[in-house]
Protein backbone atom coordinates (compact mmCIF):
# COMPACT_ATOMS: atom_id res chain seq x y z
CA UNK A 1 0.00 0.00 0.00
CA UNK A 2 1.10 3.52 -0.96
CA UNK A 3 -0.53 6.86 0.74
CA UNK A 4 0.11 9.83 -1.32
CA UNK A 5 -0.28 13.23 0.03
CA UNK A 6 -0.57 16.07 -1.94
CA UNK A 7 1.27 19.24 -0.34
CA UNK A 8 1.13 21.47 -2.96
CA UNK A 9 -0.15 20.69 -6.76
CA UNK A 10 -0.12 24.61 -8.84
CA UNK A 11 2.35 26.12 -10.91
CA UNK A 12 4.71 29.22 -11.00
CA UNK A 13 4.09 31.50 -7.57
CA UNK A 14 2.51 30.49 -4.77
CA UNK A 15 -0.68 32.06 -3.73
CA UNK A 16 -3.32 32.14 -0.40
CA UNK A 17 -5.04 29.11 -0.90
CA UNK A 18 -2.52 27.46 -4.10
CA UNK A 19 0.74 26.26 -2.74
CA UNK A 20 3.71 25.46 -5.27
CA UNK A 21 4.08 21.86 -6.01
CA UNK A 22 5.16 19.04 -3.20
CA UNK A 23 3.81 15.87 -2.52
CA UNK A 24 4.65 13.14 0.13
CA UNK A 25 4.87 9.56 -0.30
CA UNK A 26 4.34 6.70 2.25
CA UNK A 27 5.69 3.11 1.11
CA UNK A 28 5.49 0.54 3.82
CA UNK A 29 6.56 3.26 6.37
CA UNK A 30 8.78 5.04 4.39
CA UNK A 31 8.16 8.52 3.74
CA UNK A 32 9.54 10.69 0.97
CA UNK A 33 9.38 13.98 -0.29
CA UNK A 34 8.70 14.35 -4.03
CA UNK A 35 9.64 17.92 -4.85
CA UNK A 36 9.52 21.07 -2.35
CA UNK A 37 8.22 24.23 -3.62
CA UNK A 38 8.24 27.75 -1.00
CA UNK A 39 6.27 26.74 1.64
CA UNK A 40 6.31 22.79 1.46
CA UNK A 41 7.22 22.76 5.38
CA UNK A 42 3.91 24.53 6.15
CA UNK A 43 1.81 21.71 4.43
CA UNK A 44 4.21 19.47 6.17
CA UNK A 45 2.36 20.64 9.37
CA UNK A 46 -0.85 21.04 8.13
CA UNK A 47 -0.44 17.22 7.33
CA UNK A 48 0.36 16.31 10.81
CA UNK A 49 3.54 15.02 8.73
CA UNK A 50 6.41 13.32 11.36
CA UNK A 51 9.76 15.81 9.90
CA UNK A 52 11.48 12.61 11.41
CA UNK A 53 10.49 10.36 9.18
CA UNK A 54 11.42 12.03 6.06
CA UNK A 55 14.72 10.49 4.55
CA UNK A 56 14.84 10.85 1.25
CA UNK A 57 13.84 14.40 -0.75
CA UNK A 58 13.76 13.98 -4.60
CA UNK A 59 13.83 17.26 -6.61
CA UNK A 60 12.76 17.03 -10.33
CA UNK A 61 14.59 20.44 -11.82
CA UNK A 62 16.11 23.50 -10.58
CA UNK A 63 12.51 25.88 -11.06
CA UNK A 64 11.93 28.07 -8.22
CA UNK A 65 8.12 26.41 -7.79
CA UNK A 66 9.89 22.63 -7.29
CA UNK A 67 12.94 23.31 -5.33
CA UNK A 68 12.75 26.88 -3.24
CA UNK A 69 11.14 25.72 -0.32
CA UNK A 70 13.97 22.97 0.72
CA UNK A 71 16.57 25.38 1.96
CA UNK A 72 14.20 26.56 4.62
CA UNK A 73 13.40 22.66 5.43
CA UNK A 74 16.83 21.80 5.93
CA UNK A 75 16.89 24.75 7.91
CA UNK A 76 14.37 23.58 10.16
CA UNK A 77 15.41 19.81 10.66
CA UNK A 78 18.32 21.92 12.43
CA UNK A 79 16.79 23.97 14.48
CA UNK A 80 14.33 20.53 15.27
CA UNK A 81 17.41 18.87 16.59
CA UNK A 82 17.51 16.41 13.78
CA UNK A 83 20.49 13.89 14.09
CA UNK A 84 19.65 11.06 10.98
CA UNK A 85 20.93 11.35 7.72
CA UNK A 86 18.78 13.11 4.74
CA UNK A 87 19.38 12.38 1.21
CA UNK A 88 18.51 14.92 -1.29
CA UNK A 89 18.48 13.47 -4.93
CA UNK A 90 18.47 16.21 -8.23
CA UNK A 91 20.24 17.48 -10.53
CA UNK A 92 23.78 18.72 -10.52
CA UNK A 93 23.66 22.09 -9.33
CA UNK A 94 21.58 21.34 -6.16
CA UNK A 95 24.38 21.06 -4.10
CA UNK A 96 25.84 24.27 -4.96
CA UNK A 97 22.96 26.12 -4.47
CA UNK A 98 21.75 24.92 -1.11
CA UNK A 99 25.46 24.58 0.36
CA UNK A 100 25.86 28.11 -0.59
CA UNK A 101 23.08 29.57 1.17
CA UNK A 102 24.02 27.24 4.36
CA UNK A 103 28.07 28.86 3.98
CA UNK A 104 27.22 32.68 3.81
CA UNK A 105 24.05 31.83 6.81
CA UNK A 106 26.74 29.95 8.75
CA UNK A 107 24.00 27.29 9.51
CA UNK A 108 25.61 23.98 8.64
CA UNK A 109 23.58 21.01 9.15
CA UNK A 110 24.28 19.17 12.69
CA UNK A 111 23.19 15.55 11.00
CA UNK A 112 24.76 14.39 8.14
CA UNK A 113 23.15 16.09 4.28
CA UNK A 114 24.24 13.41 1.56
CA UNK A 115 23.28 15.11 -2.27
CA UNK A 116 22.85 12.66 -4.93
CA UNK A 117 23.33 14.83 -8.25
CA UNK A 118 22.07 13.73 -11.46
CA UNK A 119 23.07 14.39 -14.93
CA UNK A 120 21.84 11.17 -17.33
CA UNK A 121 19.27 11.29 -19.58
CA UNK A 122 18.63 8.04 -19.12
CA UNK A 123 16.45 6.15 -16.69
CA UNK A 124 18.74 4.98 -13.46
CA UNK A 125 17.49 3.36 -10.36
CA UNK A 126 18.48 6.39 -7.26
CA UNK A 127 17.34 4.38 -4.46
CA UNK A 128 16.21 0.38 -2.96
CA UNK A 129 15.65 -1.34 -0.20
CA UNK A 130 13.66 -4.72 1.28
CA UNK A 131 10.47 -2.08 0.53
CA UNK A 132 10.91 0.05 -2.57
CA UNK A 133 12.64 0.93 -5.49
CA UNK A 134 12.93 4.58 -7.27
CA UNK A 135 14.10 5.17 -10.68
CA UNK A 136 14.26 8.47 -12.78
CA UNK A 137 11.73 8.80 -15.59
CA UNK A 138 13.82 11.32 -17.77
CA UNK A 139 11.14 13.91 -18.97
CA UNK A 140 11.85 17.71 -21.81
CA UNK A 141 11.48 20.25 -19.93
CA UNK A 142 13.74 23.93 -20.52
CA UNK A 143 16.13 22.23 -18.03
CA UNK A 144 17.08 18.94 -17.26
CA UNK A 145 14.50 17.70 -15.41
CA UNK A 146 13.36 13.76 -13.66
CA UNK A 147 10.41 12.18 -13.09
CA UNK A 148 10.06 9.88 -10.41
CA UNK A 149 8.94 6.03 -10.51
CA UNK A 150 8.03 4.53 -6.81
CA UNK A 151 7.67 0.49 -6.46
CA UNK A 152 6.86 -1.32 -3.73
CA UNK A 153 8.35 -4.59 -3.09
CA UNK A 154 6.46 -8.10 -3.15
CA UNK A 155 5.36 -7.95 0.86
CA UNK A 156 5.67 -11.00 3.09
CA UNK A 157 2.86 -13.84 3.09
CA UNK A 158 0.15 -13.30 5.32
CA UNK A 159 -1.02 -15.44 8.03
CA UNK A 160 -4.21 -17.65 7.39
CA UNK A 161 -5.90 -17.17 10.71
CA UNK A 162 -8.12 -19.55 10.19
CA UNK A 163 -5.77 -22.58 9.25
CA UNK A 164 -2.68 -22.26 11.98
CA UNK A 165 -5.58 -21.44 14.60
CA UNK A 166 -5.12 -25.11 16.38
CA UNK A 167 -1.38 -25.67 15.65
CA UNK A 168 -0.38 -23.72 18.30
CA UNK A 169 2.69 -22.65 16.13
CA UNK A 170 5.64 -20.85 17.89
CA UNK A 171 7.20 -17.61 16.59
CA UNK A 172 9.88 -18.91 14.53
CA UNK A 173 7.30 -20.89 12.92
CA UNK A 174 5.51 -17.90 11.83
CA UNK A 175 8.96 -16.31 10.60
CA UNK A 176 9.14 -19.24 8.49
CA UNK A 177 5.79 -18.87 6.83
CA UNK A 178 5.66 -15.00 6.50
CA UNK A 179 8.90 -15.85 4.71
CA UNK A 180 7.14 -18.37 2.03
CA UNK A 181 9.04 -21.37 4.16
CA UNK A 182 6.89 -24.85 4.58
CA UNK A 183 7.06 -26.14 8.66
CA UNK A 184 7.45 -29.17 10.55
CA UNK A 185 6.10 -29.13 13.57
CA UNK A 186 7.02 -31.69 16.71
CA UNK A 187 4.61 -34.10 16.01
CA UNK A 188 5.98 -34.96 12.50
CA UNK A 189 3.37 -33.21 10.98
CA UNK A 190 4.22 -31.09 7.81
CA UNK A 191 2.79 -28.24 6.09
CA UNK A 192 3.20 -26.82 2.76
CA UNK A 193 3.27 -22.37 3.10
CA UNK A 194 0.19 -22.31 0.77
CA UNK A 195 -2.07 -24.45 2.88
CA UNK A 196 -1.17 -22.01 5.52
CA UNK A 197 -1.12 -18.53 4.81
CA UNK A 198 -2.24 -15.80 1.83
CA UNK A 199 -1.05 -14.55 -1.25
CA UNK A 200 0.33 -10.83 -0.97
CA UNK A 201 -0.90 -8.07 -2.51
CA UNK A 202 1.08 -7.14 -6.03
CA UNK A 203 4.12 -4.63 -5.85
CA UNK A 204 2.60 -1.58 -6.17
CA UNK A 205 3.67 1.71 -8.35
CA UNK A 206 3.68 5.21 -8.72
CA UNK A 207 4.67 7.57 -11.32
CA UNK A 208 5.80 11.29 -10.72
CA UNK A 209 5.87 12.82 -13.95
CA UNK A 210 6.87 16.50 -13.14
CA UNK A 211 7.08 19.81 -15.53
CA UNK A 212 6.94 17.88 -18.87
CA UNK A 213 6.47 18.57 -22.95
CA UNK A 214 4.39 16.01 -24.29
CA UNK A 215 6.86 13.05 -25.42
CA UNK A 216 5.73 9.76 -26.19
CA UNK A 217 9.07 8.20 -25.05
CA UNK A 218 7.35 8.16 -21.81
CA UNK A 219 5.40 5.33 -22.46
CA UNK A 220 7.05 2.46 -22.08
CA UNK A 221 8.90 3.65 -18.46
CA UNK A 222 5.31 4.35 -17.07
CA UNK A 223 3.34 1.30 -18.37
CA UNK A 224 0.12 -0.02 -16.29
CA UNK A 225 1.62 1.93 -13.37
CA UNK A 226 -1.35 1.81 -10.71
CA UNK A 227 -1.22 6.01 -10.25
CA UNK A 228 0.47 8.39 -12.71
CA UNK A 229 0.64 11.95 -11.88
CA UNK A 230 1.54 13.68 -14.92
CA UNK A 231 1.42 17.59 -15.20
CA UNK A 232 -1.51 19.64 -16.90
CA UNK A 233 -0.28 23.28 -16.88
CA UNK A 234 -2.30 24.14 -19.93
CA UNK A 235 -6.05 23.53 -21.52
CA UNK A 236 -6.21 22.20 -24.76
CA UNK A 237 -6.87 26.03 -25.76
CA UNK A 238 -3.45 27.23 -24.86
CA UNK A 239 -1.60 24.27 -26.39
CA UNK A 240 0.68 27.04 -28.00
CA UNK A 241 1.83 28.03 -24.52
CA UNK A 242 2.19 24.66 -23.55
CA UNK A 243 4.62 24.03 -26.32
CA UNK A 244 6.22 27.51 -26.16
CA UNK A 245 7.29 26.78 -22.27
CA UNK A 246 7.34 22.81 -22.36
CA UNK A 247 4.40 22.14 -20.20
CA UNK A 248 1.91 19.65 -20.97
CA UNK A 249 -2.01 20.27 -21.65
CA UNK A 250 -4.76 17.81 -19.48
CA UNK A 251 -5.39 16.51 -22.75
CA UNK A 252 -1.83 15.58 -23.24
CA UNK A 253 -1.54 13.77 -20.21
CA UNK A 254 -4.57 11.60 -20.65
CA UNK A 255 -3.27 10.62 -23.95
CA UNK A 256 0.18 9.04 -21.69
CA UNK A 257 -2.13 7.88 -19.57
CA UNK A 258 -4.10 5.83 -22.65
CA UNK A 259 -1.38 4.93 -24.52
CA UNK A 260 0.86 3.71 -21.27
CA UNK A 261 -2.27 1.89 -20.36
CA UNK A 262 -2.34 2.96 -16.54
CA UNK A 263 -5.27 2.15 -14.06
CA UNK A 264 -5.60 6.30 -12.85
CA UNK A 265 -4.29 9.43 -14.05
CA UNK A 266 -3.60 12.93 -11.26
CA UNK A 267 -3.45 16.28 -12.89
CA UNK A 268 -1.47 18.92 -11.56
CA UNK A 269 0.84 21.85 -11.77
CA UNK A 270 -2.65 24.22 -12.75
CA UNK A 271 -1.69 27.40 -14.42
CA UNK A 272 -3.16 30.11 -12.06
CA UNK A 273 -4.89 31.58 -15.34
CA UNK A 274 -7.43 28.87 -15.00
CA UNK A 275 -10.24 29.46 -12.02
CA UNK A 276 -12.74 26.34 -12.90
CA UNK A 277 -9.92 23.01 -12.70
CA UNK A 278 -12.96 20.50 -13.78
CA UNK A 279 -12.33 21.97 -16.95
CA UNK A 280 -9.04 19.54 -16.56
CA UNK A 281 -10.86 17.22 -15.75
CA UNK A 282 -13.55 17.35 -18.44
CA UNK A 283 -10.94 17.52 -20.85
CA UNK A 284 -8.47 14.51 -19.98
CA UNK A 285 -12.04 12.50 -19.39
CA UNK A 286 -12.53 12.41 -23.32
CA UNK A 287 -9.78 10.61 -23.75
CA UNK A 288 -9.09 8.72 -20.73
CA UNK A 289 -11.83 7.90 -17.64
CA UNK A 290 -9.97 7.58 -14.51
CA UNK A 291 -9.17 10.98 -13.94
CA UNK A 292 -8.68 12.90 -10.99
CA UNK A 293 -7.50 15.91 -9.54
CA UNK A 294 -4.78 16.74 -7.55
CA UNK A 295 -5.93 19.25 -4.85
CA UNK A 296 -3.65 20.52 -1.76
CA UNK A 297 -3.59 18.30 1.39
CA UNK A 298 -5.42 15.82 -0.38
CA UNK A 299 -4.52 12.23 0.30
CA UNK A 300 -4.65 9.42 -2.47
CA UNK A 301 -4.18 5.41 -2.28
CA UNK A 302 -2.12 3.53 -4.00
Amino acid sequence: MMELTILGCHSATPREHKHTTSQLLEVQGNLFLIDCGEGTQIQLRKSKAKFSRIQHIFISHLHGDHFYGLIGLISSFRLLGRTAPLNVYGPKGIKEVITLQLKLAKSWTDYPLHFHELSSSKSQILFEDDRVSVVTLPLIHRVYTNGFLFTSKTLKRKINTAAVKDLNLADYQYRQLQQGQSITLADGRSFENKALTLTPELPKKYAYCSDTAYHESLIPHIEKVDLLYHESTFLEKHADLAEKTMHSTALQAAKIAKAAGVKRLLLGHYSNRYTDKVEFINEAKTIFDAVYLSEDLKTFSV
